[in-house]
């Protein structure tokens, strides 16, 4: 779903004469979605890139590591 989505206008709702609402294809809805949980993750990923990575050793882990299953 790369690109521009060949879609109907978006159709804007009005209430008053203020816009309230918008009715949009839904192919272009989703993708709107893909893009913004990309942003997210892509913020995440600077916040995580300013840490400093904190190593330890396997044994370590191991005696750590408690599966929930």
């Amino acid at each position: 779903m790369k690109g521009k989505i060949k879609g109907r206008v978006p159709e804007i709702i009005l209430r008053d004469g203020k816009p309230t609402a918008v009715i949009l294809d839904i192919e272009e809805y989703q993708e709107m979605l893909e893009r913004l949980e990309d942003v997210e993750d892509l913020k995440m990923l600077r916040q995580m890139r300013k840490k400093p990575l904190k190593f330890r050793r396997l044994e370590e882990f191991i005696k750590e590591y408690q599966p929930s299953v």
